[in-house]
């Protein structure tokens, strides 16, 4: 089947690399795996960071004229028309201002992937995304969620409730060579976040609090990232001295080598949907301490492949760091059972299944 598809926050093909660019470039394929052809519709990207009303009526002047143009290229070229179509993350900030008026004009249907929806946002800066929004999911034909989170705002608006399907995060564990687990003197930890001002940098600065306590064991930490907050993410991690070596932002590749030579991955994930960084670190047989934000303990198991604190508790997730710097025991349990974990419940391929026998039961949506 022929898939238009479309990411509002970030195309697959986007320059800056993120969370939420990878799992659109996963959603990319798994759709492929799942034996469909998968088209890029746009490139257009629908954020407003914000709440600019002026910016959020022109991108969807904006996409309404690329919807049309789309629409143009099909009734020229019938043979080439789209199927399905497929909005992976749409939210107030990053409506889609195209997939519903294509999908709806072609009688097609339509699919969102991580949708959510806050009612709070209804009067406020992002007005016209968050109707956008709304609009949006109550025309999907199939809403795919990641984060069990965004349930209760999404469910609402779904005349059907059978259109809500629940998939794990998930990712291409084999690009992720876990290494056996070997005992060293000075535990090696390791994060990889970009670095943005907001909910990225409030983790980094938690985490060099956490760090500061437990000088008094030996560790290092490796930071790959780079971004905006550069500079306000080294004085956060100012106190820790000479510990710290800053790798800046690394290619996938480079990034899954560094992960394999590492001991510990942490990340305090303040407001984090459910992680991406997290899923990876354990595909390449790490144990975690993270924040229990949204949807992370559904990528991390507590006990089982490592450790979740309250977000935003700092000397909570400073004990979890400490308790596992003093147990090598227990960090080899953790790394075995993650590896585990990623691959029997995370992968791509079982994924893709799923995600294609959701397709496979849809028909085609009426004409408005």
């Amino acid at each position: 089947m022929r898939i238009a598809f479309y990411a509002p926050l970030k195309a697959p093909n986007h320059p800056v690399p993120s969370g939420d660019r990878r799992m659109a470039q996963l959603f990319f394929e798994a759709l492929r795996c799942a034996g469909h052809e998968p088209l890029l519709a746009s490139r257009l990207r629908s954020f407003d960071g914000r709440g600019d009303a002026a910016r959020q009526a022109r991108l969807k002047a904006i996409g309404e004229r690329i919807a049309a143009r789309l629409l143009r290229r099909i009734d020229a070229a019938p043979s080439m028309a789209p199927e399905l179509w497929f909005t992976y993350h749409i939210y107030h900030k990053a409506p889609d201002w195209l997939g519903p008026l294509v999908s709806t004009a072609l009688a097609i249907p339509y699919v969102v992937a991580e949708a959510s929806y806050a009612p709070r946002q209804e009067a406020g800066p992002w007005a016209e995304g968050h109707r956008a929004a709304a609009a949006a999911i109550r025309r999907a034909d199939a809403v795919i969620g990641l984060n069990p989170a965004d349930r209760a705002g999404v469910m609402p608006l779904l005349a059907d409730p059978r259109r809500w399907v629940m998939i794990k995060p998930f990712l291409d564990a084999g690009r992720f060579p876990a290494q056996p687990h070997r005992a060293r003197p000075v535990p090696h930890l390791i994060t990889v976040a970009m670095m943005r001002h907001g909910d990225k940098l409030s983790s980094y600065r938690l985490l060099g609090e956490a760090l500061g306590r437990l000088l008094d064991r030996d560790w290092t930490l490796e930071v790959i990232g780079d971004g905006a907050a550069r500079d306000a993410v080294r004085a956060a991690l100012a106190g820790l001295g000479g510990r710290v070596r800053w790798a800046g932002a690394l290619s996938p590749e480079a990034t899954a080598a560094r992960l394999a030579d590492a001991d510990l991955y942490v990340w305090p994930a303040i407001n984090e949907a459910f992680g991406m960084a997290l899923l990876e670190a354990q595909a390449s047989g790490l144990p975690v301490v993270a924040g229990a934000s949204g949807g992370v303990a559904e990528v991390v198991a507590d006990t089982v492949s490592g450790l979740l604190v309250a977000p935003g508790d700092v000397a909570a997730f400073a004990a979890a760091v400490r308790r596992l710097l003093d147990d090598p025991e227990l960090r080899r349990c953790y790394a075995a059972a993650a590896r585990r974990r990623v691959v029997a419940e995370h992968d791509l391929r079982p994924a893709a299944q799923q995600l294609g026998a959701v397709l496979r039961d849809l028909r085609p949506a009426p004409a408005a």
